[in-house]
C-alpha cells in the first residue's frame, strides 16, 4: 500500500521538477511522506475521505486553511482528492509527556490550545461540525457489531459484552458532562499531532476538528499520553484560568469524564481501523491499550 500511495505522491501536478519522496514515521490513518522538490521540502499526506471513521477531506481542507490563518497550522500549499501537501515545519519534534514536565512547556501548549479555543473559529469559512464523542462512540459500536468485529480484535468475534459494558460507561459520561460551551477544537491530540520546533507548538491533521467542549481536548492529550494525576491536575487549572474560570470539584469531575470517552472513542476507533484500514499497525495492540488506561481512568472518575 505504501508503494501505491508513494506513486501517487510523484504523480501529482503540483511539483515543479523532479522529486525525491521519502515516508515519515507515525499516522495511524494516512501515509505520510517528505517531498523534497526545486529545493522546497513539503509533508505530503495521502488518504480519501473514510465515512466510517466519520472522517471527510473538505472539513479537514477548510479546518486546515483556517488554523494556518490563526498560526496555529503549517500551510496547506496544495490539495487535490486524496492528497494534501503541507509547508514542512523543520527541525521539529512531537511531544512527549516528559517534555511537559518543563513548566515553560506546558505553558506554551495550553497558550497553543487556548489559540486554539478562542481564535479559530474567526479564520473558518465553513460551518464547521459538532464532534460529539459519545456519537461517535455509539456508531462505531454499531459498525463494529455489524461487522462481527475483526479477527483478534479487541472486541471479539462479535464484541457484545465488551461493547455492552462501553456504551454503557458511555451514556454514564454523556449525563455526567451535561450542557456544554463549545469551541472549536482539534478532538485528536495524540502526540504525532502536536510539533514542537522549540519556540512553540504546531497542531496538525485536523482530521476530526468541530465544535466540542474545550476540555475535550485539554482531556484527550492527558489520556493519549497518558499522564499522570500530578500532571493532569497542573494543567487543569492553567487552562481553565484563560477563561477566568476557577477549578472546582465540578471542573475535575468533568475532566475526569471527558478523559474516560476519548479512551473508549480511541479503542472503538481501532476496532473499525482494523476492519477497514489499509495500513500495517496493529490496530487491536492500539485498542488494547486504551482499554487497560480506560480502566485506569474511570476508577479516578468514580472517584470523584
Amino acid at each position: 500500500m505504501v508503494d501505491q500511495a508513494r506513486a501517487r505522491v510523484m504523480e501529482m501536478d503540483f511539483w515543479q521538477g523532479e522529486v525525491s519522496v521519502q515516508v515519515m514515521p507515525g499516522g495511524l490513518s494516512n501515509h505520510s511522506f517528505l517531498v523534497e522538490d526545486d529545493g522546497q521540502k513539503y509533508a505530503v499526506r495521502i488518504g480519501d475521505d473514510r465515512p466510517e471513521h466519520a472522517v471527510y477531506r473538505y472539513n479537514e481542507i477548510a479546518v486546515s486553511q483556517a488554523a494556518y490563518e490563526a498560526g496555529l497550522s503549517p500551510a496547506l500549499v496544495h490539495h487535490e482528492p486524496g492528497a494534501m501537501v503541507f509547508e514542512y515545519l523543520a527541525g521539529s519534534n512531537v511531544i512527549d509527556a516528559a517534555g511537559l514536565e518543563q513548566t515553560v512547556n506546558m505553558d506554551r501548549l495550553i497558550g497553543t490550545l487556548g489559540q486554539c479555543h478562542l481564535d479559530l473559529s474567526g479564520h473558518l469559512e465553513a460551518p464547521g461540525p459538532i464532534f460529539w464523542v459519545f456519537h461517535l462512540n455509539r456508531r462505531y459500536a454499531r459498525i463494529i457489531m455489524q461487522h462481527g468485529g475483526a479477527v483478534g480484535s479487541a472486541f471479539g468475534a462479535t464484541g457484545t459484552p465488551v461493547l455492552g459494558r462501553l456504551m454503557a460507561m458511555n451514556d454514564e459520561l454523556e449525563t455526567a458532562i451535561g450542557a456544554i460551551t463549545p469551541v472549536f477544537c482539534h478532538n485528536d491530540l495524540v502526540a504525532e499531532n502536536i510539533l514542537d520546533d522549540g519556540q512553540r507548538f504546531w497542531l496538525i491533521d485536523w482530521e476530526y476538528g468541530g465544535w466540542n467542549d474545550g476540555l475535550y481536548d485539554l482531556a484527550c492529550l492527558a489520556a493519549h499520553l497518558d499522564l499522570g494525576a500530578e500532571m493532569a491536575d497542573e494543567m487543569l487549572p492553567r487552562y481553565l484560568t484563560l477563561n477566568g474560570e476557577k477549578i472546582g470539584q465540578a471542573e475535575r469531575r468533568r475532566f475526569a469524564a471527558w478523559k474516560c470517552a476519548a479512551l473508549i472513542w480511541a479503542a472503538l476507533w481501532g476496532g473499525v481501523g482494523g476492519m477497514f484500514a489499509n495500513l500495517d499497525f496493529d490496530y487491536a495492540a492500539y485498542s488494547r491499550e486504551r482499554l487497560d488506561h480506560l480502566e485506569r481512568a474511570s476508577a479516578a472518575f468514580r472517584e470523584l
